[in-house]
């Protein structure tokens, strides 16, 4: 596929999604609801998570930012639904090394949300992308220890936020 044939594919999913998030509407029933903020250009995001034992149920993505931060909202809405909080954990941690120039693992289909990874060539733009994604893992990671989420920021790119759930989760247990 040439690459002009990709940046306009790109393009359109990301207007799609931008346009018509996923997600987009408030839960009225929630366990928890975690924020988030890209200080670097004013992004900001409210997840809403419903639960349903170790499986997402639900989740609203409430978001106000540029179109790829909403973009990367909307898609995190449509994929983490119905996935265990292991499997979202590990499709948050390959996009954020995806976007750090990893490549993503063959058998791991991240649908529109790997039209994102391009934006890696704009590392400005690589906050935006994983705003809402370490928003998700704060809120997943507060939900297990019992605590209330922190406002999380994306200067750390992420990396804070372990995605060893299984062990992080337990950590308040000991």
């Amino acid at each position: 596929m040439s690459q002009e044939v990709l940046d306009s594919l790109y393009r359109e999913v990301v207007l799609d999604h931008y346009r018509h998030p996923r997600g987009h509407e408030p839960l009225t029933d929630y366990d928890v609801a975690a924020s988030g903020q890209n200080p670097s250009c004013g992004d900001e995001v409210t997840l809403q998570v419903k639960f349903a034992g170790e499986r997402i149920a639900d989740i609203g993505v409430l978001s106000h930012g540029c179109a790829i931060s909403t973009s990367s909202g909307s898609m995190l809405a449509e994929i983490v639904k119905g996935l265990t909080l292991q499997e979202a954990a590990r499709v948050a941690e390959v996009f954020r090394r995806a976007l750090h120039g990893e490549e993503v693992p063959a058998e791991l289909d991240l649908g529109d949300l790997e039209t994102l990874t391009g934006v890696r060539k704009f590392p400005v733009r690589v906050k935006c992308a994983l705003l809402p994604w370490v928003t998700l893992l704060d809120a997943v990671l507060a939900h297990r220890q019992g605590r209330a989420p922190d406002v999380v920021t994306t200067e750390d790119g992420g990396e804070r936020l372990e995605i060893d759930l299984e062990a992080r989760g337990h950590e308040a247990d000991a």
